[in-house]
């Protein structure tokens, strides 16, 4: 298996959604992630989809398949080309003491991310990069009590000059 980063274009419509997910869902393709959300123009939605694929047969014709739904205007495999990823994940981690928390900064300051709340007995980490360095993070914090984790997934861009509704 391994995974594919998809950048689909669409009109901003009702059940586009479920069309797409539904068409991936009945290949019995994994979906790791899924983001939809505005772009440049206010008529038309991205969706970064990340899936698992067995080969590139399979690859190619769920894309085919899936630029023929009638709302779809573009369909692009990044990983065709070199593009840029990020990922937003937030942490929810309890702690006993007060030096406890002071390691949880410091753990946090390493890796860029902020502590966005603080309770008695736990507090929120959130984290902006690339997936690797959100999972480096995680192993990091293993020896701590995580609560609860939200992750985006991963949203891309192609690089250079040319974007995708040109590709």
């Amino acid at each position: 298996m391994r995974r594919q980063h998809l950048a689909i274009l669409s009109d901003n419509k009702p059940g586009v959604l479920t069309h797409i997910a539904g068409l991936i869902s009945r290949k019995a393709i994994n979906i790791e992630s899924l983001t939809a959300g505005y772009t440049e123009e206010p008529d038309v939605t991205r969706f970064n989809i990340v899936i698992s694929i067995e080969d590139d047969k399979e690859l190619k014709q769920t894309i085919k398949q899936l630029a023929k739904l009638i709302d779809v205007i573009k369909i692009v495999n990044l990983d065709e080309d070199l593009f840029v990823s990020c990922e937003l994940a937030m942490i929810k981690i309890q702690y006993g003491t007060p030096r406890i928390r002071e390691e949880l900064a410091n753990v946090a300051a390493l890796f860029h991310a902020q502590i966005v709340d603080v309770n008695l007995g736990s507090l929120i980490m959130r984290i902006m990069g690339r997936e690797d360095h959100v999972e480096a993070l995680l192993h990091v914090l293993t020896p701590y009590q995580v609560l609860e984790i939200a992750r985006t997934g991963p949203i891309s861009l192609s690089r250079g000059m040319i974007p995708v509704k040109a590709m």
